[in-house]
């Protein structure tokens, strides 16, 4: 069996209503997702997170090293992707690319084999996920914190038992927002702030203290990625969990991030940081430190179901009788990319999500929603019925 062809498409929305958080504003959503087809026939789908055309041209680049590899073989078609760009990237898109294409493997290997991917990355641990909804961004609104308070009250009314908000307008905005927020959902329910890391220390550790109060479940990239020392330093000085990961690449990346003590919970995008190749290898070096794991996720239905298959197989340290929650991320911002590319039967149902057993990475494709959204100079033909 060989790769016969690799393909990628670049989708893009517009949004109705752009929104903010502490770094950009988003006016659109672009995505780069890849299709590796095997001369069997089966087609697998994957998808890389960061700049859709940067992705596009790296799968290209990596393309003529695997065709013809044997589709099964994903750890040395990993080696051959990774030795080839080891001279120029280390970290950073072209690592995306790969991840994209890695995913798009274990889903290919599924489906080839008719087999959920949690059950060829080793067994599926759990049947169900705890999604947390990622929301509560930054609009123009007269009155943010009211916007924000009820957009949160309305997950709670839905059943999410987690939430997430954007932090990083000032310390001041911050607490204000932080305090509504609480307000509105009451105390039961976990709530997570990110800053995308808008601060230095300084402010990290006022903001950190001044929110401990209203019961903060962790504080993700409350500043640079480039500063790991600060991170352990900020965690001595708060009692709320840090986390951070999503800049972080390859387990060489994580290693240095978890030997500097940066962080309480770590956070890999498995669309950016190597694919599910490495983010098992990532998951036994967290185990290591004794650090937990909850994946970044941001995209369409192509990355949350590999998300949720990661997650079904992870491992969680120490073992115990009543295992702790799971949390996978769940955005619910504006995207009709994530709504109409696929269907699954991985569905949000009484707080949680059933993990698929369906092969591959348990969605189907929907190829007129491909059309629709796909922007000219994908390097692919649509999709034909397999």
């Amino acid at each position: 069996m060989k790769i016969k062809s690799i393909e990628s498409f670049i989708l893009s929305d517009k949004l109705k209503q752009s929104f903010y958080f502490s770094q950009w504003e988003y006016s659109e959503r672009r995505i780069c997702i890849v299709r590796v087809t095997s001369d069997s026939g089966h087609v697998g789908w994957g998808e890389g997170y960061g700049p859709a055309g940067i992705i596009r041209a790296g799968i290209e680049h990596l393309t003529p090293y695997i065709l013809g590899m044997n589709p099964l073989e994903t750890e040395s078609i990993w080696s051959i992707m990774y030795r080839r760009t080891l001279d120029f990237a280390r970290s950073g898109v072209l690592v995306s690319a790969m991840s994209a294409i890695d995913v798009a493997l274990w889903d290919l290997k599924g489906k080839i084999l008719e087999q959920p991917v949690h059950l060829l990355l080793g067994g599926k641990k759990r049947n169900a996920i705890v999604p947390y909804a990622t929301g509560m961004y930054f609009t123009k609104e007269q009155n943010l914190s009211e916007t924000l308070a009820t957009e949160a009250k309305q997950y709670a009314e839905m059943g999410y038992r987690a939430m997430k908000m954007k932090v990083g307008l000032g310390i001041e905005e911050d607490i204000k927002h932080v305090k509504a927020i609480r307000k509105a959902i009451g105390p039961k329910i976990h709530l997570m702030i990110d800053a995308n890391h808008a601060y230095n220390l300084r402010e990290a550790i006022q903001l950190a203290q001044a929110v401990e109060p209203y019961n903060i479940y962790w504080f993700e990239e409350p500043i640079s990625p480039e500063y790991y020392d600060q991170y352990a330093e900020l965690r001595s000085k708060t009692s709320i969990p840090i986390a951070g990961g999503e800049c972080e690449y390859l387990r060489f990346g994580f290693q240095t991030l978890l030997s500097s003590n940066s962080v309480d919970i770590v956070q890999p995008d498995i669309c950016a940081c190597g694919g599910l190749t490495e983010a098992k290898r990532i998951a036994v070096l967290a185990s290591v430190y004794g650090v937990e794991i909850v994946p970044h996720t941001w995209g369409t239905g192509i990355a949350i179901s590999a998300a949720a298959h990661f997650i079904a197989n992870m491992e969680t340290m120490p073992g115990r009788l009543n295992p702790p929650t799971c949390f996978i991320e769940y955005d619910r911002t504006e995207n009709s990319l994530r709504e109409e590319l696929t269907s699954t039967d991985m569905v949000f149902c009484n707080g949680e999500i059933k993990v698929s057993d369906t092969p591959g990475l348990g969605f189907e494709l929907n190829e007129d929603a491909l059309l629709k959204y796909a922007l000219d100079g994908s390097n692919g033909q649509l999709p034909q019925q397999i």
